[in-house]
């Protein structure tokens, strides 16, 4: 089970806080025989293939700082809390910088506080997308919320792949193999262009 942190609604569709969402609409398309999105209850949900494995996908439907109860119906489903990869932004990273964990705190991240308060475990493991940098403390909240510069947006579509093969590969092939991959990936920086 691969979940995709965000925020709905067209106003955040391309926000920093919405890197997870980017992220699985993108796998969306790398699995094989995807089945579309259906609605059910407070979520999005659709499955394909990742390798020899199916992989089902994720998107709450509620507000970033509600995922925990996307989370909760997953577990009440059967699944245990390291079968569910979460996919969200991470500000302390910077654009063009992957992380997958097996488990570990939050970071104040939002979404991940709201899933271990309500299911109790941080167990889950997670790809973190790096956005940042941050700006000072004060203006966090907004910065998240905030659509990506000219200058990131030039290099987000190559980041949103590398997040999404990552899963991809989590899914395919255990998240150990994924980790020594991913978790050395940096993007190359854009060189500015000159005069032509």
């Amino acid at each position: 089970m691969v979940v995709g942190l965000g925020n709905p609604g067209p106003e955040y569709a391309s926000t920093r806080h919405n890197a997870g969402f980017l992220a699985i609409d993108r796998l969306a398309e790398k699995v094989g025989r995807f089945s579309g999105w259906r609605r059910e209850g407070a979520m999005d949900r659709g499955e394909g293939r990742a390798g020899r494995h199916t992989v089902r996908l994720v998107k709450p439907l509620e507000y970033m700082n509600r995922s925990g109860r996307a989370a909760r119906s997953l577990l009440a489903e059967g699944l245990l809390a390291e079968e569910i990869l979460v996919v969200c932004d991470d500000v302390y990273l910077p654009l063009g910088t992957l992380r997958l964990r097996r488990s570990g705190g939050t970071a104040g991240h939002q979404g991940l506080e709201s899933i271990l308060a309500v299911t109790g475990t941080d167990a889950f493991p997670r790809l973190r997308i790096g956005v940042g940098p941050p700006p000072g403390a004060e203006r966090l909240k907004e910065y998240v919320l905030e659509r990506f510069t000219e200058e990131e947006e030039a290099v987000l579509p190559r980041v949103i792949e590398a997040a999404a093969s990552a899963a991809f590969d989590a899914a395919a092939e255990g998240l150990t193999q994924a980790m020594n991959r991913w978790n050395r990936f940096v993007l190359d920086p854009v060189e500015p262009r000159g005069n032509e």
